[in-house]
């Protein structure tokens, strides 16, 4: 008997769903030429095809709820209304505007997030200090964060930070909105560190004023003096 296609295509599928008595007698009705086999196998290739493909999706589906993935949400189908979430600043993170500013940014949650996301927080900031004496004081405040303590409290134990960020930081603590108290602390200092050093140029200019002033009669002297002596020696 000629070799057929189709009906090996039946067999092949049958072993690959594991039906191998199937094919083993898919097999001897292909040697034997059955015509009512060989009108069938149209039919026993879609039903099989079909059966093949279920058998995929349910396996792509076992795998995935095994791997555990979290579920896909994109922000134009997220509910606002029905979130604590601030809208405004989801969206401002979701433009990327602060990669263009070169701005660091760090998450923190707010009330049963868990005292390790601040903690992870305290760790990243600590690594974009320049100062080892506030990185040490980080340092300290993160173990004591870890065992439950609160950040405030955990900052002010080395004294090497404002009270007013302290201060600030408790309120946060107490009232749930740590990590809008956070943002207004630094745009607070940010604030007094450019007043003070506006503070310091304003201060400066009359200063080096003097020291110009001072520094141009010393050379005009240097000039002049020369030339009054040689004046007084020729007369």
């Amino acid at each position: 008997m000629r070799h057929d296609p189709a009906s090996a295509a039946i067999v092949v599928m049958l072993r690959s769903l594991k039906m191998y008595g199937m094919a083993q007698a898919t097999s001897e009705l292909i040697e034997q030429g059955a015509p009512a086999f060989t009108a069938a196998v149209p039919i026993l290739s879609q039903l099989l095809k079909a059966e093949v493909a279920e058998r995929e999706v349910r396996s792509i589906a076992y795998q995935i709820k095994a791997a555990r993935f979290p579920a896909y949400k994109d922000l134009a189908g997220f509910d606002f209304a029905s979130s604590e979430a601030n809208e405004a600043m989801v969206r401002q993170l979701h433009r990327g505007e602060f990669i263009g500013s070169s701005d660091n940014v760090v998450l923190i949650g707010g009330p049963g997030t868990g005292k390790t996301h601040i903690a992870t927080a305290l760790g990243i900031s600590r690594n974009v200090l320049g100062n080892s004496a506030l990185a040490e004081a980080v340092d300290a405040a993160t173990e004591e964060v870890k065992t439950g303590g609160g950040l405030a409290f955990a900052l002010g134990q080395s004294k090497r930070f404002p009270k007013l960020a302290l201060q600030m930081i408790a309120v946060g603590e107490e009232s749930g909105a740590l990590d809008d108290m956070l943002l207004k602390t630094a745009d607070t200092f940010d604030t007094e560190a450019k007043n003070t050093v506006d503070r310091l140029l304003a201060a400066l200019v009359p200063a080096v004023t003097v020291v110009m002033t001072g520094v141009v009669a010393i050379i005009m002297m240097a000039i002049l003096l020369p030339i009054l002596n040689i004046t007084s020696s020729l007369q």
